[in-house]
This record gives C-alpha cells, sequence and structure tokens, in this order.
C-alpha cells in the first residue's frame, strides 16, 4: 500500500476537501509526538498553527530524515491527515515502518513552479503538511505560508532552512552501531536532536535517542540513569501500537 500520490490541481482539490472533515483526533490545539520527542517541543507536541523546521539547512546530515518521520507518527496514527511535498524520494514504506498511516498520507513529489500554491492549499485542509523548502523560496512567501497556518491551524514542517520557524529541529550528531571489527551489519544509530526556536522556544534543548529501524525509537539514558538502574539495557519509550 503506497500514500496517495496527488498530480494535477483537481486531485489536490480532491483531497482537500475530505481532508477538510471533522479531525478524528478531536481537533485538539497540540498534535502527538513521541514521548521521547515531547522535551524539544514548547507544547510537548505540534501546536496548530506553528511551523517546525527540520534539518536547518540545505544539506542535512544522516538521521534526519528519520528524524522527520518519528515526528509525524504519533498524529498520524491518532487520525490526523498528513501531506509530504516535494520529497520524490520520500519512502512510504519507510513511512509505514515507523507508523505513518498510509490511508491518511498525500505525497506530491514534483509540484513544479506553482510550489507556493501547492502548499497553501494543502495547508488548507490537511492537519500537518511537509514540504522541502526551494532554494528559491523568498522571504515574503514564507512568510505568507507560516500566516497560513496560524490562521488555518495546520502545522508547517519544512523540510530544509526556514528562517523565523519558531521550533528548529536538527540531527547534529549520529553514530551507527553493529559493525564489528570486519564483519556485522548496521543495527540501529544514536542521533543527537538538538531544538532552538523562538519564544517558549528560545532555550536550546538536546535530546539524545536511538533509531535502530525495527519500529522503536528510544532514549539513550545518560550515566547517571544508567547507574541508578544498575541496568544495562535501554528502556523502551516509544514503539508501534
Amino acid at each position: 500500500m503506497a500514500g496517495r500520490m496527488v498530480v494535477g490541481s483537481a486531485a489536490l482539490a480532491g483531497l482537500v476537501r475530505p481532508a477538510s472533515a471533522p479531525d478524528p483526533a478531536g481537533g485538539h490545539r497540540v498534535l502527538p509526538v513521541r514521548p521521547e520527542l515531547t522535551g524539544l517541543l514548547p507544547n510537548r507536541g505540534l501546536r496548530r498553527g506553528s511551523t517546525i523546521a527540520v534539518g536547518g539547512g540545505q544539506t542535512r546530515p544522516s538521521g534526519t530524515t528519520s528524524l522527520l518521520l518519528a515526528l509525524l507518527a504519533e498524529a498520524s496514527r491518532a487520525g490526523s491527515w498528513c501531506a509530504v511535498v516535494g520529497m520524490p524520494t520520500f519512502g512510504a514504506g519507510a513511512a509505514a515502518e515507523a507508523g505513518i498511516v498510509l490511508d491518511r498520507l498525500a505525497l506530491v513529489p514534483q509540484p513544479g513552479p506553482e510550489w507556493p500554491t501547492v502548499v497553501a492549499a494543502l495547508i488548507d485542509g490537511v492537519d500537518v503538511v511537509v514540504t522541502a523548502v526551494p532554494s528559491t523560496v523568498s522571504a515574503s512567501v514564507a512568510d505568507r505560508l507560516a500566516a497560513r497556518a496560524r490562521q488555518r491551524g495546520s502545522v508547517l514542517v519544512p523540510y530544509g532552512r526556514w528562517d523565523g520557524a519558531d521550533v528548529t529541529l536538527q540531527v547534529v550528531r549520529g553514530i551507527w552501531q553493529g559493525l564489528g571489527p570486519g564483519r556485522g551489519r548496521l543495527r540501529r544509530r544514536e542521533v543527537t536532536i538538538s531544538a532552538r526556536g523562538r519564544g517558549a522556544a528560545a532555550r536550546p534543548r538536546e535530546v539524545k535517542v536511538w533509531l535502530p529501524g525495527d519500529e522503536l525509537t528510544r532514549v539513550v539514558p545518560g550515566p547517571a540513569a544508567a547507574a541508578r538502574s544498575g541496568a544495562t539495557r535501554l528502556r523502551v519509550v516509544a514503539g508501534r501500537g
């Protein structure tokens, strides 16, 4: 099963109408995220009307796409519609493994020169709109789309540099584990995610998690926490239901 592919204005209009139906999640002002990501967000979730950038630059380090998937998973599972614009290599299989419900996922891989119009239309009817940021986007267009998200109660998630975002999440470090001396296979990745923003998110924050690729995202406990528990295994704090 694949996410719903959207090509052309007629298909886009057809998507926005059903997506504008009553929100199965109850119209909550904050959409849920996985527990290990709540400390990075000032409202402990995706606040409707906010702009949350992922990546922070045109060059994004390894692990950024996994962060994006983890950010969407809980909202999607709770009943929210999500759309992904301008990311032709976005994998529906990876999205499903992360917990995103494909029946409520719209993909617009090639929006073309009408990118601002496509994103604006999706903001009108979709709960969470992820979009790759074109290198040519102007500050005025970015401001208009952010303002539209505030008015419509959608969460805008630019994938790349976006000045003025309420919060910017970025993978600052990543280490793969699983390879031994000359053998083995990659099993999981320890990443450090930073959050910076404005207002309630002005104070920088960091969290270290494992993204093992087995449908679980795990917090990496610090040395003090491990010493208190006396355990060597990580505590699983989120997974697919």
